[in-house]
C-alpha cells in the first residue's frame, strides 16, 4: 500500500507540473501515471496527465482509451460518445476500449448494449473474471438472476478465490429460490477450498436464514478456526444463540468479541439486551452503563437503561435517561412517546406537552396522540387551549371521546350550553363510553342524567 501511494512516475509528473517544466514520458509511462490517478480516484490529475500525454503522443490509441475512461469517471458522456465513435473502427480488438464502451452504456442505463460489448471483449480471452462479473451485474440490473448466476459462476471458474463472485452466486440462488442447489454448490466449493472464509460465512448465513441455528454455528465456528480475528463473525454466532434463546451462550460469545474490538459500546449493549431477556436486570444495567462509558452519546443504551430503571421502580432515573436519549434522537417518535409517558407518570405534566405536540405534528392521523395531548392540557387547567386542540382533532377524527373531552372543557369554563351540545353529540356517537367518562370528568355526571331524563 505504501508503494502505491509513493508511485515514482506520478511523483516525477507532479514535480514537472509544480516546476512548470517539460519532461518526456513515453506512452507506457503516461498510461501507468493515468492508471495510478484513476485507481486513486484523483480524476482531475488523471485528466491533467491525459492532456499532457496527448500533447506528446497525439495519436496514441492507448492514451485516448485512458482519456475515454477519464470522461466516463467525470460523467462527460457527450465527450465520451464522440471519442467512442472516433476509436470504434481501430480499437475493436482492444479489451480496455470494449470495457469502456460497456461502462458507457451501463452508466446510461442500457444493460443489453453493455452486455454486447462485454461479450465481444470475452472473445479476446483477457480479463475473463472481470468481464463475467460485469456481465452478471448487468443481468442483475435487468432483473435476470438466471443469467446473472451463469456469469458469476463463470467468473468464479476463472478466479476461484473471487469473493465477490461467490457472494453473488449465493444471492442469485436465493432470488431463484433454489436452496438445495445453493447448498450443493457451497458444499462442492468447500470440498475444493476448505479454508475459504467467505464460503464458510455463506454456509453459516444459509443455515441461519433457514433457522437451522446449530448448523449455522458450525459454519461460523469453522470460519473462526481459520481466522479467530474475524470480529463480525462472533456477532453472527451470538445471533444464533439469541435466536435459540440461549442467552448465556450468546453473552459468552459477545465477551469473546470484546477481547478483539476497539469500539465496544455496541457489544456491551448487546450483552445488556441478552441479560435483560434472561431476566437478569442488574447485570443488564451494568452492561448498558459500560456501553455508555465507551460511548457517552449512545442513545440506544440510554433508552434501555431507562426501561430497566422503570422496571425497578425508579421512575426518576428512567425519566432522566429517556430525556437524554430523546434529546440525542429527536426524530424518534417512539422515544417522544416514552418520554411523554414518563413525564406524566412522574406528574410533570407541563414538560410532557412538548413531546405530545411533536407527536400530533408528526402523526396527525393517530387519534390517541390528540387524545393524550388534550387530556394533559385539561389536567393542568388549560381548557381553552384544549378546546383549540380538540377542534383540530375533530377535523380528522369524529370520535366520541373527543366530544366527551370538549364537553368537560366547556363545563369547566362555565359554558353549559356548549358543554351540553358537545355531550349530546358524544352520547349520540358512543353511549357505551358514558360510564367511564363520568368517572374521569365529574362535571358531566349530572348533565348525562339530565340528557337521559329528557329523552325519556
Amino acid at each position: 500500500m505504501e508503494e502505491f501511494f509513493e508511485n515514482e512516475l506520478a511523483k516525477k509528473f507532479e514535480e514537472m507540473i509544480e516546476n512548470n517544466e517539460e519532461l518526456y514520458f513515453d506512452t507506457e509511462e503516461y498510461v501507468d501515471i493515468i492508471i495510478y490517478y484513476l485507481e486513486l480516484g484523483d480524476y482531475s490529475y488523471a485528466e491533467l496527465a491525459v492532456n499532457h500525454a496527448l500533447k506528446i503522443h497525439p495519436n496514441s490509441l492507448e492514451i485516448k482509451t485512458k482519456q475515454l475512461e477519464v470522461f466516463l469517471e467525470l460523467e462527460r458522456y457527450g465527450k465520451a460518445k464522440e471519442l467512442i465513435d472516433e476509436l470504434h473502427q481501430s480499437s475493436l480488438e482492444d479489451t480496455d476500449f470494449l470495457v469502456c464502451c460497456a461502462k458507457y452504456y451501463s452508466n446510461l442505463g442500457n444493460p443489453k448494449k453493455s452486455i454486447e460489448y462485454c461479450l465481444k471483449a470475452l472473445k479476446l480471452e483477457e480479463e475473463e473474471n472481470f468481464l463475467h462479473n460485469f456481465i452478471a451485474d448487468e443481468y442483475v440490473n435487468l432483473d435476470d438472476p438466471f443469467n446473472a448466476l451463469k456469469h458469476y459462476t463463470a467468473a468464479l471458474e476463472h478466479d476461484p478465490y473471487d469473493d465477490y463472485s461467490l457472494e453473488n452466486v449465493m444471492i442469485c440462488y436465493s432470488k431463484l429460490n433454489r436452496p438445495q442447489e445453493a447448498l450443493d454448490f457451497l458444499n462442492q466449493y468447500l470440498d475444493r477450498f476448505p479454508f475459504s472464509e467467505t464460503a464458510w460465512y455463506e454456509y453459516g448465513q444459509f443455515f441461519f436464514n433457514k433457522k437451522n441455528y446449530e448448523e449455522a454455528i458450525k459454519g461460523f465456528d469453522y470460519l473462526l478456526a481459520i481466522n479467530s480475528g474475524a470480529v463480525g463473525v462472533y456477532a453472527n454466532k451470538a445471533s444464533c444463540y439469541e435466536a435459540m434463546s440461549e442467552w448465556d451462550k450468546a453473552i459468552s460469545v459477545y465477551k469473546e468479541m470484546l477481547e478483539l474490538e476497539y469500539t465496544k459500546a455496541f457489544t456491551f449493549y448487546k450483552i445488556g439486551l441478552c441479560y435483560k431477556e434472561a431476566g437478569k436486570l442488574v447485570p443488564a444495567l451494568t452492561s448498558f452503563q459500560k456501553s455508555l462509558r465507551e460511548d457517552p452519546q449512545f442513545y440506544l443504551a440510554m433508552m434501555e437503561q431507562s426501561q430497566i430503571y422503570e422496571e425497578m421502580g425508579n421512575t426518576k432515573e428512567a425519566l432522566y435517561f429517556a430525556h437524554e436519549a430523546a434529546t440525542l434522537n429527536e426524530g424518534n417518535l417512539e422515544y417522544q412517546k416514552r418520554l411523554a409517558f414518563l413525564y406524566i407518570t412522574c406528574g410533570e405534566y407541563e414538560e410532557s406537552l412538548s413531546c405530545l405536540k411533536k407527536l400530533i405534528e408528526a402523526e396527525p392521523s393517530r387519534f390517541y396522540n390528540w387524545y393524550a395531548y388534550s387530556e394533559v392540557l385539561m389536567l393542568i387547567g388549560e381548557y381553552e387551549e384544549a378546546i383549540t386542540v380538540l377542534e383540530k382533532a375533530l377535523q380528522t377524527h369524529q370520535r366520541a371521546e373527543l366530544y366527551y373531552q370538549l364537553s368537560n372543557c366547556y363545563f369547566n369554563l362555565k359554558n353549559d350550553s356548549e358543554g351540553i351540545q358537545k355531550l349530546e353529540k358524544a352520547l349520540q356517537l358512543d353511549p357505551s363510553l358514558s360510564k367511564d367518562m363520568q368517572q374521569k370528568y365529574p362535571f358531566i355526571k349530572e348533565q348525562v342524567k339530565k340528557i337521559k331524563t329528557k329523552k325519556k
